[in-house]
């Protein structure tokens, strides 16, 4: 059975992505929330893995230089890495013009930097293991823009580009690389968006803000999200790299 790490494991997709996985893969979860790994760690499925040595959680910041890595080194007993579905990531609202240049910064940091920190420390565990498969979950305003999300659709596409560069500069080696953008997800950050009302307003659209409302009738549930994951994960999935999936209910146009 391989490794699999998974950042921003504690909630939304990443926990659901454990979720999924457990009992598939030796998991390392990573969040830079210690309470909330805390609690997931508690959750039976996950707390019997860990008692199984097949799963290790831990506290760090994708954004912090180093953080990566030294969390992959020190889970050595899982074994050899050989996939990561990148869940990390930040909500960054407002108009461009009134912009905080500091929240700015750090969905860059977070959304992008991130992104590029969990692949570089990858890459020698992939490449050792003779190849793998790395998930970037990134997000329909990676590809089209959303008024009021400048710095969030900014940051996610440069997530998307960092993906498809790796998985050219990688794949000689066996080693796929590539992208599930969801669109609305009922998740912690979709509430923060939107508020109570969110997934409603998110089915209808607001054409004002450049929003088609979603076709299906359904924001997303993480689940769904996850499964995107997985299948990319899977040998299944061993003939691509360097593609997003969009999986947003047909909402990007």
């Amino acid at each position: 059975m391989s490794a699999t790490l998974i950042t921003g494991a504690a909630s939304g997709i990443g926990r659901a992505t454990a979720l999924a996985l457990i009992g598939r893969h030796r998991l390392l979860l990573l969040d830079r929330d210690a309470a909330a790994v805390a609690r997931l760690a508690d959750e039976a499925p996950i707390a019997a893995a860990i008692e199984a040595g097949a799963c290790r959680t831990a506290v760090a910041d994708v954004a912090e230089p180093g953080a990566v890595a030294a969390a992959l080194d020190a889970a050595g007993e899982l074994g050899g890495f050989t996939g990561a579905v990148h869940c990390a990531g930040v909500l960054a609202l407002g108009g461009l013009a009134e912009a905080d240049p500091a929240e700015l910064a750090r969905a860059l940091a977070v959304n992008a930097g991130g992104v590029a920190a969990t692949l570089a420390a990858l890459h020698p565990h992939l490449a050792a293991a003779g190849g793998g498969s790395v998930v970037v979950i990134g997000s329909n305003a990676g590809s089209t823009p959303r008024v009021g999300m400048g710095a969030y659709s900014a940051s996610k596409a440069a997530a998307h580009m960092l993906a498809r560069v790796a998985a050219l500069e990688w794949g000689a080696e066996g080693i796929r690389v590539n992208v599930v953008a969801p669109g609305a997800t009922d998740t912690p950050m979709q509430a923060a968006f939107g508020g109570p009302d969110a997934a409603a307003a998110a089915v209808a659209g607001d054409p004002a803000r450049y929003r088609l409302g979603i076709p299906l009738g359904r924001i997303a549930d993480p689940g769904d999200i996850a499964a995107a994951a997985a299948f990319l994960l899977s040998d299944a999935a061993r003939q691509i790299t360097g593609q997003v999936l969009v999986a947003d209910g047909g909402c990007t146009p």
